[in-house]
């Protein structure tokens, strides 16, 4: 007999050998039926994994993230299964899951278009109709290569000799398919309920250029018809406010061949971009940060110096000048700390927060770059603080201050993990351990909820990273604060405490919006291109009803101006109609229509984008309705 702990601390003596389904089974006819994996201290597992030791076990369902992954991944399998009983000669290479669903690489004889897509998904429901048993299969180095060179996998065999040697490998079969795979998969293709292929692109294998073109197949899976169709309707929303559909129709930016990863900033996307500056620099200087300038190619010894040449030098752009070899800064820490060195410091001096806008560039492959979401040039609303050991906690404190305003004011609440010591890592480990356990104190001396995420610190120290989720529910990972006990140590930073003794500084890296880049895209979609009136590039437009009212409305204009909003007339030879039908698509907050009567009484009749015709009213209140709003950057357009 075993011992199983189970949720709540109950205990259950149990025959050993006996599989996490038959214990949900006990349980409950309903668990066992919305059960998808399990987690087996701490480790997740297939629920027909037989059990042989005591344990604490934990039944997942779909409402768990890690048996969505597992729900989605095994849909992943059924989709590469289908297509291989379509297309016998197509070669399998990766097939993750998502947040919202899964894709799977794969070259195919032709390329694959979305008119494949209908034939697949019927072939997935004949093998869902089968209820094949997906089986777990341990198997040697050795045996996994003759496996799939036997079976004309050029991309299994290529991932399999990738691994170290001494990792435990696995298959999963279902039927006459087989994977590579680390699992866990649902017990049987008959579990996966609903599922739909959402679209197809191209994928070069590793992501590199250089390397062959795959067919990336799209789809995500659901245990019911309905949850699906939910899904889809979001999908189908989330398509609309694509920002890199919006970007170009709104004229905010646009990309160009001749620089992959860089926009082309326009005007009223150059405004958006100095507004969310001048917002984050009023709240820095709020909270006591200076800002700096740091160059932006430096020597690679700087580089080797950091720790960031034998961690990140894949990701950096070299230049080689005068027998010198130089980067262009990926990040500012190293220079920030090069500051920080510059004088003697006291423990006077700290906290020091050093705050710096500069542009940072990193290579990243062809194959990842996703409009403004991954980019290779971009600049962060990035700082530093230097701080004594005993000031971690209450300057984490005000870092997360400045997390809730600045995501408070666009209205979009958040959800921390933190992130601990990765395999490949910098420094004593000793140090990571107060490191991870600073963060830990100070997020619930702050009253914060958080999860953990293990390995997934940077290489010099753990992190608290912060997903904002937007008005369609989604999540993106933005804010980052990291700690850091050892770039202090290479860099020989120091400070003299009250008794005139050398001490070492602790460093605090941190960005709240991130890549500004990346940080605009998530808001057009979240708005859906409707920035709120503080944020919009254009936050008012007089309409003049004819010729006649032209004088009338650059007086308006002239007016607004001098209250410091951003206005333009409309001035065309068009119809008021059309007119106000151009201010909406270009999701103007504001449009002021001035006719005979607006100009004998110098008043405007007032329409807002999202709630039409608010009447008429004079000129000056309009101007105070307005500035107070923009004032207080309130995050609804109305």
């Amino acid at each position: 007999m075993i011992v199983v702990e189970l949720p709540g601390g109950s205990r259950r003596e149990l025959p050993r050998g006996i599989t996490p389904l038959e214990v949900a089974q006990q349980i409950g006819p309903r668990l066992a039926r919305d059960a998808v994996a399990a987690r087996w201290n701490g480790q997740v597992i297939d629920l027909n994994r037989p059990l042989e030791e005591d344990g604490r076990l934990e039944i997942l369902t779909f409402a768990d993230e890690a048996g969505r992954e597992v729900y989605r991944h095994s849909t992943a399998h059924l989709m590469a299964q289908a297509v291989k009983r379509l297309w016998p000669e197509a070669q399998l290479a990766v097939g993750p899951p998502l947040e919202d669903g899964f894709f799977y690489d794969i070259q195919t004889p032709r390329p694959l278009s979305t008119d494949d897509l209908e034939a697949i998904e019927r072939e997935m429901a004949r093998i869902v109709q089968e209820d094949l048993p997906i089986r777990r299969r341990p198997v040697s180095r050795q045996e996994a290569l003759d496996l799939f060179r036997q079976r004309g996998e050029r991309y299994k065999v290529e991932i399999i000799e990738a691994i170290p040697e001494d990792e435990p490998l696995t298959v999963y079969e279902q039927g006459e398919f087989v994977d590579l795979c680390r699992g866990p998969h649902l017990p049987s293709t008959g579990r996966i309920k609903a599922f739909k292929l959402t679209g197809v692109a191209g994928a070069y294998w590793k992501g590199d250029e250089k390397g062959p073109m795959l067919t990336r197949i799209y789809g995500t899976a659901f245990p019911s018809a309905r949850e699906l169709e939910e899904h889809l309707q979001r999908l189908e929303e989330a398509r609309r406010r694509d920002h890199r559909k919006l970007g170009p129709e709104l004229d905010l930016f646009h990309f160009e061949e001749v620089a992959p990863g860089y926009a082309f900033w326009h005007p009223k996307g150059a405004t958006v971009y100095g507004l969310l500056e001048q917002f984050s620099r009023e709240l820095q200087a709020r909270y006591g940060y200076q800002e700096v300038r740091t160059p932006e190619i430096l020597k690679v010894d700087l580089w080797h110096r950091s720790g960031h040449w034998e961690h990140y030098r894949d990701n950096m752009f070299l230049i080689e000048r005068e027998d010198a070899l130089f980067g262009v800064k990926p990040m500012n820490c190293p220079g920030h700390c090069l500051l920080y060195r510059s004088r003697i410091r006291s423990y006077r001096d700290l906290p020091l927060r050093l705050a710096e806008y500069g542009r940072l560039a990193r290579f990243e492959r062809s194959g990842t770059l996703h409009g403004l979401l991954r980019v290779r040039g971009f600049e962060q609303d990035d700082a530093h603080l230097f701080v004594r050991e005993d000031q971690i906690e209450e300057e984490i404190g005000r870092v997360l201050e400045l997390v809730d305003t600045i995501y408070g004011t666009f209205g979009m609440p958040y959800e921390i993990k933190l992130a601990t010591r990765p395999e490949k890592f910098m420094g004593d480990p000793a140090l990571w351990e107060r490191a991870e356990a600073a963060l830990a104190r100070a997020l619930e001396a702050a009253g914060r909820d958080y999860t953990l995420a293990p390995g997934d610190g940077a290489f010099y120290g753990p992190k608290l990273d912060f997903y904002v989720i937007d008005s369609l529910g989604r999540k993106w990972q933005t804010a980052t604060v990291q700690l850091d006990f050892q770039m202090p140590i290479r860099f020989e930073l120091t400070y003299v405490d009250a008794a005139g003794q050398e001490q070492r500084p602790v460093m605090i890296h941190r960005a709240i919006m991130g890549s500004l880049e990346r940080f605009i895209g998530i808001l057009i979609e979240h708005y859906a291109g409707a920035f709120p009136v503080w944020l919009a590039p254009v936050q008012v437009r007089v309409l003049p009803v004819s010729d006649r009212h032209h004088d009338y409305a650059r007086r308006v204009e002239e007016r607004l101006r001098a209250a410091g909003l951003r206005v333009e007339v409309d001035a065309r030879d068009e119809k008021l109609g059309y007119k106000i039908r151009q201010a909406q698509v270009e999701k103007v907050p504001y449009m002021l229509v001035v006719g005979d009567r607006e100009a004998q009484e110098g008043q405007v009749a007032v329409r807002s984008r999202d709630r039409g015709d608010l009447g008429s009213q004079s000129l000056e209140d309009f101007v105070r309705l307005i500035t107070e709003k923009v004032a207080r950057r309130q995050g609804n357009p109305a």
